[in-house]
């Protein structure tokens, strides 16, 4: 089943290539020639933005906090205006192919220091997301393959099959359009993941109240939740502010201070096209997830209905009945065509970015400029070739390793990796809006604060816990760069 979705996917994926990848260079690869219609990218940021992992995860978090996790999407709202009205006026003012670029007055090891932030963060964070579809895939075509040893000898070997042919699959349509493609591609693969996760939900109610019309069975279902809203968004008013301002500084960092989120964004017509982009994509994201969550409540009443137990990993609620089938062979089919179309959304925009990353910010290449054309296209296949290759390794490292605990502490510290980017950043944007000479930090330093700060903070992490009881959630990213800010200030305050 997951087989035939996966291909007719990727053929509907390869025909939008070949429409947008037509006159093809670097300007167009880069940065889509600055004419991708607003609309367009901000109604594909929402399928970029639910990887595979979230696409199966969301749901889940109902059975641990309920609903929560809508007040970190609210304080979502703010970060978007944020990055709309801060650092996109300053991104297109700027003329940048990479945000990056903006750290280049500080000197070259504070700019090749984000870059190079933004490439083990980006490389690691999105194998690591892109691991749990491929492994997902990998059980569904072994699943034939009978229990025990048998179907763990052939998963050993299906698994890497699956891995190099789905990135094989994304290198292919993205090779010569680039951005500008994604805009497109990223438009129907959130196209196919929302259809698909409001069909599963019209299935679910189906399965919950049989005895009712279709309709009926969605209402009396959505009645439910309504019902229990007091349960599911309840909680201290205080945990709930710290969720709140998090959301804002995760949009802020993680998306504002990211190229592969934002690179979509610049290409833009104007400033004002992406504004609006970024705005409206934003209001968009609350009720996005408020679909996720609110299957994943459904979810749990099935199980309470249905006598079953609930299962002791969130991640599993959903994949315990769309991919085993036990709500038929339509569902099963949805949950394919989401978790690809989810998947492929995220992986493909993060092989572009770390391509755009290294080629401009390592390599010196300038979109527009035409000397050398050829020599800089070879180039840039070389450099995206590389990075799928990479790509594949970092996904079959995760699956070797195949350690459950190992793999949370590198996404976990990978997740540290954009405090120093929020520092840095904070640091450049503030010596602009001060109109004085850019300070440069010489040597090593901005190197050697970029590593300390995540690991001063993963320390943080186990130590406050023990001492104090308190356990940090994403207002540790806040800490990470306030860290990283105040070193920066204080080198160059002894410097100076």
């Amino acid at each position: 089943m997951f087989v035939i979705v996966i291909v007719l996917y990727f053929l509907l994926l390869l025909g939008v290539s070949k429409l947008t990848a037509r006159r093809s260079n670097n300007s167009v690869f880069f940065r889509g020639a600055r004419q991708s219609p607003w609309y367009l990218v901000a109604f594909g940021m929402i399928g970029a933005s639910i990887s595979g992992i979230s696409f199966v995860s969301v749901p889940g978090m109902v059975l641990h906090s309920g609903m929560a996790y809508l007040y970190t999407c609210l304080g979502f709202i703010v970060g978007y205006f944020a990055v709309a009205f801060i650092l996109l006026p300053i991104y297109y003012n700027l003329n940048l192919t990479t945000i990056y670029s903006l750290l280049r007055p500080l000197g070259n090891k504070s700019y090749k220091t984000g870059a190079a932030f933004f490439i083990l963060s980006k490389m690691t964070g999105a194998a690591a997301r892109f691991y749990v579809p491929c492994f997902i895939i990998s059980q569904s075509l072994t699943g034939m393959a009978g229990e025990g040893a048998n179907q763990t000898q052939t998963l050993s070997y299906v698994f890497p099959i699956t891995v190099v042919v789905m990135v094989s699959m994304i290198w292919i349509y993205t090779r010569r359009g680039g951005i500008r493609t994604l805009v497109w591609t990223d438009t129907l693969q959130t196209l196919c993941m929302f259809t698909a996760l409001c069909l599963i939900i019209y299935k679910v109610a189906e399965a919950l109240y049989p005895q009712l019309s279709a309709a009926d069975a969605l209402h009396e279902a959505f009645s439910s939740i309504y019902e229990q809203r007091a349960v599911l968004l309840g909680g201290a008013w205080s945990a709930h502010f710290i969720s709140f301002l998090s959301g804002i500084f995760i949009v802020i960092v993680m998306t504002g201070l990211d190229q592969d989120m934002m690179q979509k964004n610049l290409t833009c017509r104007t400033l004002r096209d992406a504004q609006k982009d970024m705005c409206t994509y934003g209001f968009a994201f609350i009720p996005a997830n408020l679909l996720f969550l609110s299957l994943g409540v459904m979810l749990s009443m099935l199980c309470a209905a249905s006598g079953m137990s609930l299962p002791e990993n969130p991640d599993q609620l959903l994949t315990m009945f769309a991919a085993t089938g036990n709500l038929g062979n339509t569902v099963l089919v949805l949950f394919a065509l989401g978790i690809v179309a989810a998947a492929f959304s995220s992986a493909d925009s993060a092989l572009t970015a770390l391509t755009t990353c290294f080629c401009v910010d390592f390599l010196g290449m300038k979109p527009d400029d035409d000397s050398g054309a050829e020599r800089m296209e070879r180039t840039r296949l070389v450099v995206h070739i590389g990075m799928a290759l990479v790509f594949i390794v970092c996904i079959m490292l995760f699956h070797i390793f195949n350690n459950t605990s190992l793999i949370d502490a590198i996404y976990r510290l990978c997740s540290y990796t954009y405090g120093p980017l929020l520092g840095l950043f904070s640091f450049a944007i503030l010596q602009r809006r001060n109109h004085t000479a850019p300070q440069m930090i010489t040597g090593w330093a901005p190197v050697i604060i970029c590593i300390a700060s995540p690991l001063v903070c993963m320390a943080l992490d186990d130590i406050v816990p023990m001492l104090t009881g308190y356990h940090f959630g994403y207002e540790l990213l806040m800490i990470n760069g306030l860290i990283t800010f105040c070193a920066l200030k204080a080198v160059v305050a002894i410097r100076h």
